[in-house]
């Protein structure tokens, strides 16, 4: 029997408190500016233009348009390209001004996460490390990877309220010869694409409007200091965040709830490591045929490095044991510049996931084909080394027109 979203509401809905003056946890703003003005941080603030949005408590967040730094995900790098690539098209239609830094480290959270081999000050440092090389720069952190954005929030809270960590840190980035640097807001990415909603649909090329889709939400996003996650009142009554959801409405996509929305995609760090069965049977059972068998959507849409990877994946083992799968898994990143005509392999770059994606480009009515037929052209002069790689003027701009 198949419950209702006012069920799942019900169920698993957490109270949103609109008062900032009533939320349960302490705004950090004020600390941060009280450690600015004893010179013990940096305070880097967001950059104009920005968007203000509302957060979970009702408080308002700052939101940078351009002038952006981007804190690459090793996971998006190495196993889905498309996904960073769409990012940065998607900046460059609109010519926002943005650093793709060579000189970024990992935020070191798979340390954090999957071994608990390092200590808090290390945690802090490589953090505060990469902040100082944006501030550098004179642009601000926009954060790929929701891991690096939840764990950075978390450092960032042990910061602030420990003084015996932040001289610590302070000791460890002096031999560095950089100063302490703490962010006046950690932005992921997803919520710049949020902000960029409407952007992006006044310039959509391609009619989204018979998909139907699901979102899976990223636990580090929205689980981790919860107070910093966006919410709107106009998502599911304000019980969940405004992020992918509202992009995929803005861009005329019919967006379908299931019951396991709150569960884990199973990534889960350590796991998948060493229980790797639990991870791709925890993303087949619990999500991927939850959403076959009360949904059937045409594609899940999530914006995280790990949810995308495990989703996609996980299927495919799945596949061998004839379980009910097979349902394409995007970011929200890819599915905008999708929208907006992007090429699906020099950009969207298809190819590297598992799940069959030709279902969906047929339902779009996009001649996956043809674009195939290009992007090989491309790779034949690569490989005969008349080409060093795919540039950006190669795909810089939109190709689909349907």
């Amino acid at each position: 029997m198949l419950i209702t979203v006012e069920e799942i509401l019900e169920r698993k809905s957490h109270p949103v408190i609109r008062d900032p003056e009533q939320a349960p946890t302490h705004d950090i703003h004020e600390t941060l500016h009280e450690l600015e003005a004893k010179g013990e941080i940096i305070l880097l603030r967001v950059p104009e233009p920005y968007v203000e949005v509302t957060t979970k408590f009702g408080r308002t967040k700052k939101i940078p348009i351009e002038h952006t730094w981007h804190h690459k995900s090793c996971g998006q790098c190495g196993h889905i390209p498309g996904y960073t690539a769409s990012i940065f098209w998607l900046h460059r239609q609109f010519d926002l001004d943005y650093v793709d830094p060579t000189d970024q480290t990992s935020c070191t959270g798979w340390n954090y996460y999957a071994s608990a081999t390092s200590n808090a000050a290390a945690q802090a440092a490589v953090m505060c490390r990469n902040f100082a090389a944006a501030y550098e720069t004179g642009y601000y952190p926009l954060i790929h990877c929701g891991t690096s954005y939840g764990h950075y929030k978390e450092v960032r809270e042990q910061l602030i309220h420990h003084k015996e960590l932040r001289d610590q840190v302070r000791r460890i980035l002096g031999k560095l010869g950089k100063p302490l640097v703490i962010p006046e807001e950690i932005v992921h990415y997803s919520e710049w694409v949020h902000v960029m909603r409407h952007r992006f649909a006044e310039n959509q090329r391609v009619d989204m409007s018979a998909l139907t889709a699901t979102v899976h939400p990223a636990c580090h996003y929205y689980k981790i200091v919860v107070e910093d996650a966006i919410y709107d009142p106009d998502i599911y009554g304000g019980q969940r965040t405004a992020t992918v959801t509202a992009l995929l409405e803005a861009l005329g996509i019919k967006v379908a709830d299931y019951s396991t929305w709150f569960d884990c995609c199973g990534f889960g760090f350590r796991h998948v490591l060493v229980q790797r069965d639990f991870t791709r049977s925890f993303a087949v059972l619990r999500k991927i045929e939850t959403m076959k068998n009360e949904v059937n959507p045409d594609l899940t849409v999530t914006h995280d490095t790990g949810c995308v990877t495990t989703l996609d994946k996980s299927q495919f083992a799945a596949k061998a044991h004839e379980r009910k799968v097979g349902v394409p898994v995007l970011s929200d990143a890819q599915v905008a510049a999708l929208a907006m005509g992007a090429h699906p392999f020099r950009v969207v770059q298809l190819h590297w996931h598992s799940t069959d994606w030709r279902p969906l480009m047929n339902k779009l009515g996009i001649d996956w084909e043809l674009y195939w037929d290009e992007f090989e052209e491309d790779l034949e002069q690569i490989r005969a080394g008349k080409k060093a790689g795919i540039t950006w003027e190669d795909a810089e701009r939109p190709v689909i027109n349907v």
